[in-house]
């Protein structure tokens, strides 16, 4: 094998790093649910507002911060990225209304979109060979995963030692940190003849008027609708619906012995199922149609999470769940990205998976927004819960028609 096509390039490790951390960080928001809430005697909505507007800011960034890394470098890109992120977090460690917090989370959104998927997985799928770009972008999306592993239960353990405002200036520190991955980064601009003389103008152009283009944005829409919901909720859920942890039960021999508890580990459990999750969804990626592979993760969530809500909560169900939900959770993405790259080419790729992403994110803010308010409402999570049911079946019947072909080897007219 030659350099050129090996897979585990400094790229991918590189690439790996960055996203674990501030995945790590990202993934933990939903365990700070309770805590700030207590202290201030805020509604539950307030503070799901808060990590709402911080996914509507890392989906309106996201585009943005693939447009600056394809017009002035990747790596500026990131560092940008990184001290937007570790300002909203130390900022936010001092803020004491709801206002104050919402308006922070602006900064924390713009620095995950600085050095999340869309930054990361432009670079990874331009170095990595054809052969192995799939599988590579399956694997940077798993160190997504890997970083959720790590941050809920390290927030969870933080709070039982430190109040808050401190793990959140911990925390900044920890995304300073991935600024010493930057000199891996190093990816060859792969991209046609075509994509070079093209201006991003044209290809965007291009790509918008494209109905599949549409078809995936619509798609992507209901992933972050669940990722969003049970990211931010997940962890308040499982600690007030779920029955007690056995005394005698494997949990309790492994120190999880709260609902609190269970639920910070819920969350580390879908990201550790997930890293097999989105690195066979890779792998699969090179070998079957990624819109009838999309299908199916789909149906497998919407089935997933129509069963789980329609049983007793207890802590059996919830690692059920946690491990079959874990196993689709990320593998959209992947997927996602590798049909935009396949299809409108890797030159602008960053900018065209942006906009898509921009989709999920929106997705993401009303599944996070809706959690806190419907709760506020009914007391429970249940509304929210289905209509995450309803539009992840409307997601697997809108990938099915996409036309899966480049785009430059279509009719000139359809590509013009």
């Amino acid at each position: 094998m030659t350099r050129q096509d090996s897979l585990f390039t400094p790229v991918l490790i590189g690439g790996c790093l960055i996203i674990m951390i501030g995945f790590a960080i990202r993934a933990s928001f939903g365990v700070f649910q309770i805590p700030i809430a207590e202290e201030f005697g805020w509604l539950r909505a307030e503070f799901s507002l808060a990590i709402a507007i911080q996914n509507l800011a890392w989906g309106i960034g996201q585009p943005i911060f693939g447009a600056i890394a394809e017009r002035f470098g990747d790596r500026r890109a990131i560092v940008l990225g990184v001290l937007m992120y570790a300002a909203g977090l130390v900022f936010s460690a001092y803020a004491i209304t709801p206002g104050q917090h919402q308006l922070l989370e602006i900064l924390v959104g713009f620095g995950i979109a600085g050095t999340g998927f869309g930054v990361i997985l432009a670079i990874v799928g331009r170095a990595a060979s054809d052969k192995n770009r799939s599988v590579a972008l399956g694997i940077a999306t798993a160190a997504g995963s890997a970083g959720q592993v790590i941050g809920a239960p390290l927030a969870e353990g933080l709070l039982s030692v430190f109040p808050w405002q401190t793990v959140f200036l911990i925390f900044a520190g920890m995304i300073l940190c991935a600024l010493f991955a930057l000199p891996l980064l190093r990816a060859p601009a792969r991209a046609t003849k075509a994509e070079i003389e093209e201006t991003m103008g044209q290809i965007v152009g291009k790509a918008v008027r494209d109905p599949s283009f549409a078809l995936i944005f619509i798609g992507f829409f209901s992933c972050g609708y669940q990722l969003g919901f049970i990211t931010a909720h997940f962890p308040a859920f499982v600690t007030e619906l779920c029955g007690p942890i056995d005394p005698g039960s494997m949990l309790a021999g492994i120190g999880i012995t709260t609902t609190s508890a269970l639920g910070a580990f819920a969350i580390a459990l879908i990201g550790l199922a997930n890293i097999a999750g989105t690195i066979m969804a890779g792998w699969l990626g090179n070998r079957f149609p990624k819109r009838y592979l999309l299908a199916a993760i789909y149906v497998g969530r919407t089935l997933a999470a129509g069963l789980f809500i329609l049983f007793p909560i207890t802590p059996e169900t919830v690692i059920a769940f946690s491990l079959v939900m874990g196993s689709l959770w990320l593998a959209t993405v992947p997927l996602t990205s590798g049909l935009v790259g396949y299809i409108y080419g890797l030159r602008y790729m960053g900018t065209l998976y942006g906009l898509v992403f921009f989709s999920h994110q929106l997705g993401s803010f009303l599944g996070v927004w809706l959690g806190g308010a419907l709760y506020d409402v009914y007391g429970d999570y249940t509304a929210v819960w289905w209509i995450g049911v309803a539009v992840g079946a409307l997601s697997a019947i809108v990938h099915l028609p996409i036309r899966e072909t480049p785009l430059k080897d279509r009719a000139p007219a359809l590509a013009a």
